[in-house]
């Protein structure tokens, strides 16, 4: 048999072992028998016709060759060994807008954080086409968790063929229907049932985390009775912003409860209608009093009540809105347009549609510090007169100059005491629209309000917020952006046209 002959007969077999090799990649003891007879055949072949083989590549065509498909081999080891790399060492990334397909900031550290172990039991009934998709997100998302701890698990269960299990886990006939998953730890076990899956996602599953390991969720409390913005309605985005953030929301009746709960990480108070009854104001004072944490949303001229509470703080609230003709969303004169230099967290494009001025009265006790959180500019009032629609103007008599603050933070430490814990926290902003869904995901409204919270309930500034939900957003324009936006617009382009056509002239002249 000549060499060329057992040359091909061994490449074929080669060929034939990386074939099996991807195939059936079970019978690998075999491959590696026919590997080594193809490398065997290979050799012997050079073996046979070495003094043509070794003139062959001693050549210059040869020596050409050697090179090229050395070259070549050390192309295909590279890809090899990084595809081998890829399999064992892997990173996801995620280019969506929001990292829609990313777990949040918060949800990680949760998981990096996590000491103990924690099962998670699934029960689904896999014979239910409705629940196959609530399964697979389910155990998708349990994935992606486990990718940042080692201590959660998850075990698959049919609740059709093990009712034992069922009964253990308290899982009821309702919760078998729907299908649900049972966290399991030490302080207790949490259901989070089918619907929940597909309506809370992240946020069911990390509140589940938190409530078997025992650790304690901070709870704001959105004051309710007045007529206030409801969280589940105009402050839904603002709820689920919360949320994002791990806290838990809930609704405080103070007529019925009484008193603030002592759970309350902060209490909000958002827009009310109506005027607080004197029992509420008191109860509120009181809070402040002790190291509390309240939020005040109001509106332009609100109710005596809450005047005389801001008063009891050393804060006055201005007649009538503020206007700013320097910088304003256009075309709402009354509708305040900050910059980044201009508030006090530095943030970019806030927006108030409606604003009353938030001033300090003069003689402040030396515990309390009062920061302005955003203001107008040197050319912004307060207008007490109605808007109409002519352009408003400055009446030196009755309106008073900017810069003015649309809101305040309010910190008294207690004189001797550098606890941050036992200092009292006020926020107060001359406006609650902002924070509704028409406004709360346009400009830096979102992190404004979320900042706040999160400085109230910690006493610092929130370190990442993550957002899930791309809402329409509001194409946020000063009068300056808007006067170019329409000069560019509607001139711009035949503009450009025109300087073509001159430079295309002047080299054909």
């Amino acid at each position: 048999m000549s060499s060329s002959v057992l040359a091909i007969i061994g490449l074929a077999t080669l060929a034939v072992a990386w074939i099996l090799g991807f195939v059936m990649p079970s019978i690998r003891v075999i491959t590696y028998i026919i590997v080594g007879l193809g490398a065997a055949l290979v050799a012997a072949a050079v073996v046979l016709d070495f003094r043509r083989v070794s003139g062959a590549i001693s050549s210059r065509r040869g020596l050409f060759g050697f090179g090229a498909g050395a070259g070549m081999a050390l192309v295909l080891g590279i890809v090899l060994m990084a595809n081998a790399i890829s399999v064992r060492v892997n990173y996801r990334f995620d280019f969506t807008g929001l990292s829609q397909f990313t777990l949040t900031t918060q949800t990680k550290e949760v998981l990096e954080e996590l000491e103990e172990p924690v099962e998670v039991v699934s029960f689904f009934n896999p014979a239910d086409p409705r629940l196959i998709g609530l399964r697979d997100f389910g155990h998708n998302l349990l994935t992606e968790y486990q990718t940042y701890t080692d201590l959660l698990t998850l075990r698959v269960e049919d609740p059709e063929l093990r009712p034992d299990l069922a009964r253990q886990y308290r899982i009821g006939p309702a919760a078998a229907s729907l299908g649900t998953m049972v966290f399991v730890g030490s302080a207790g076990q949490r259901q989070v049932f089918g619907p929940q899956i597909g309506f809370e996602a992240e946020h069911a599953f990390t509140s589940a985390l938190l409530e078997v390991t025992g650790t304690r969720q901070r709870i704001i409390y959105f004051l309710t009775g007045h007529g206030e913005s409801d969280i589940s309605g105009d402050y839904d985005s603002a709820r689920s912003g919360l949320r994002d953030n791990l806290f838990q929301v809930a609704q405080l009746d103070l007529l019925r409860f009484g008193r603030v709960p002592d759970n309350a990480a902060a209490v909000v108070v958002a827009g009310p209608q109506q005027p607080l009854a004197a029992s509420e104001i008191e109860i509120l004072d009181q809070y402040l009093q002790q190291a509390g944490r309240l939020m005040v949303l109001l509106n332009p001229d609100p109710h005596d009540g809450l005047r005389e509470l801001m008063r009891k703080w050393g804060l006055q609230v201005g007649d009538g809105l503020l206007v700013d003709p320097a910088a304003h969303v256009v075309p709402n004169v009354d509708n305040p347009l900050v910059a980044r230099n201009r508030n006090n967290l530095q943030l970019t494009d806030l927006y108030f549609p409606g604003v009353a001025p938030i001033l300090p009265l003069p003689d402040q006790p030396d515990e309390i510090q009062i920061v302005p959180l955003a203001w107008t500019t040197p050319d912004g009032w307060a207008e007490t007169q109605p808007l109409t629609d002519d352009a408003p103007e400055f009446d030196p008599d009755e309106d008073a100059r900017g810069p003015l603050a649309m809101g305040v933070l309010l910190v008294r430490q207690p004189a001797g005491e550098d606890d941050p814990n036992l200092a009292t926290r006020l926020v107060v902003i001359g406006d609650s629209d902002f924070a509704t869904n028409q406004h709360f995901r346009n400009g830096a409204n979102s992190d404004l309000f979320l900042t706040l919270v999160n400085q109230l309930a910690f006493g610092d500034e929130i370190i990442s917020v993550d957002r899930k939900v791309l809402p329409v957003r509001r194409l946020v324009l000063s009068p300056e952006e808007a006067r170019f936006f329409n000069l560019s617009s509607a001139g711009l382009l035949p503009f450009l046209v025109l300087i073509a056509g001159a430079l295309v002239w002047w080299r054909r002249r």
